[in-house]
């Protein structure tokens, strides 16, 4: 970055760390991120789950382009009807489950987090909410309430409440899920916890305690949604329905869009007593809603969940394969892959060493001895060479300088 750009990123836009990669982006195709000087970084996060279908897609650009020569915005969301956000409702619709089949279109996932809390207390008349320990939701308050991780709740303190945090994948503990709970928010995998899996039993008592409480079942499908973990949802997995699923990332195709999608008397609960109880103004923006649709049915058309199962296996298998020293475990499940390393030290410069070698990859917010990987859904063979090869290189470098 020049002294002058970089100065002036420092000085006016407002820094969300001490230390922000840096990195100038001039373009973006494909898998490749190219910065000024000519140097090119492969995006082995997605822009952190967001371009699963790389940058740029020609899909994703055409339809934005037509979309924008039609309207923009004309409304606040839920008054005009809008071919795009109708189109992608009914198309979500009939790809989730029976009982998911109306969708509220928001701009992130943590303005659906939001919408689906007000849409569980209303339909409840319950105050309390359970969360479970490692927790990542978003930064609003009320989303901020569920993090697993105290550090981020604590300076902002008090929050919305009461919410009571579990341990993530212990049957045991939802006991505690009572009569007094409006609903019970999880990710079906923990993406900035390391990448915690749990087990299907866990997943199937969860939804009969909460059926049997009658507290609500959020799905908090933000990052693993759309393909991500090898099926288009996650809940697949597990066999699983919750009585809301919340979507964003990689929902709009590269623009913002977020969702949360119930059944229709569910969700009817958010337009009376008051009317017009929840609302967004630029929330399912039809740009958005335009990409998304071009995403989705591209996803879909060329089998990309089903890919990302394979060239997840085979990336995980790779790794097993050359890890040594310094390596505590992999784990992973699609095109979502955590490596765990012994110390927090060795996983920040692994980081940094891969970002030096053209390859971004990321720690996760709740776990900082975990390097996530999760590379876009259309990501090629050559390309996956590179990343292993840096991260091969990169670890087998920092292990000998740690003396092993």
């Amino acid at each position: 970055m020049d002294d002058m750009l970089r100065a002036d990123f420092l000085r006016y836009v407002a820094q969300t760390s001490p230390e922000p990669i840096g990195i100038e982006i001039e373009r973006a195709q494909g898998a490749w991120l190219y910065a000024r000087g000519g140097r090119r970084y492969l995006d082995f996060i997605s822009g952190i789950g967001v371009a699963n279908l790389g940058h740029a897609h020609p899909a994703v650009l055409a339809a934005i382009r037509t979309q924008a020569e039609r309207y923009l915005h004309v409304m606040v969301y839920g008054e005009y009807v809008l071919e795009a956000q109708v189109a992608l409702a009914r198309r979500l619709a009939h790809l989730l489950p029976a009982g998911l089949e109306q969708v509220y279109f928001t701009n992130s996932g943590a303005e659906a987090i939001e919408g689906a809390l007000k849409t569980a207390r209303k339909r409840t008349g319950r105050a309390a909410f359970v969360a479970f320990d490692g927790a990542y939701h978003g930064d609003t308050t009320g989303a901020l309430a569920l993090a697993g991780n105290p550090a981020f709740r604590a300076p902002f303190q008090p929050l919305t409440g009461p919410v009571r945090h579990l341990p993530y994948g212990e049957t045991d503990a939802l006991g505690a899920i009572d009569s007094s709970v409006a609903a019970v928010v999880i990710e079906p995998v923990q993406a900035e916890s390391g990448v915690r899996i749990p087990s299907i039993e866990f997943m199937q008592a969860l939804r009969a305690r909460c059926t049997q409480t009658g507290a609500l079942l959020i799905f908090d499908e933000v990052l693993t949604g759309l393909g991500r973990t090898g099926r288009l949802f996650a809940l697949e997995h597990f066999g699983v329905t919750p009585d809301i699923i919340v979507l964003a990332k990689a929902l709009g195709g590269g623009l913002p869009l977020g969702a949360f999608c119930a059944s229709q008397s569910l969700l009817a609960v958010l337009a009376h007593d008051p009317p017009l109880g929840h609302i967004t103004t630029f929330g399912g923006h039809p740009l958005s809603c335009a990409a998304g649709l071009a995403a989705l049915e591209t996803l879909i058309g060329q089998g990309l969940p089903e890919r990302a199962a394979r060239v997840g296996d085979a990336i995980i298998e790779r790794l097993a394969q050359q890890a040594g020293p310094g390596v505590a475990a992999i784990r992973g499940i699609g095109l979502l892959i955590g490596i765990e390393l012994e110390s927090a030290e060795l996983t920040r410069s692994l980081v940094a060493k891969c970002i030096e070698s053209g390859v971004i990859v990321n720690w996760t917010l709740n776990c900082d001895r975990v390097v996530r990987l999760a590379p876009p859904l259309t990501i090629g063979d050559k390309e996956v060479d590179f990343a292993l090869h840096a991260i091969g290189r990169s670890l087998n470098e920092l292990c000998a300088g740690h003396g092993r």
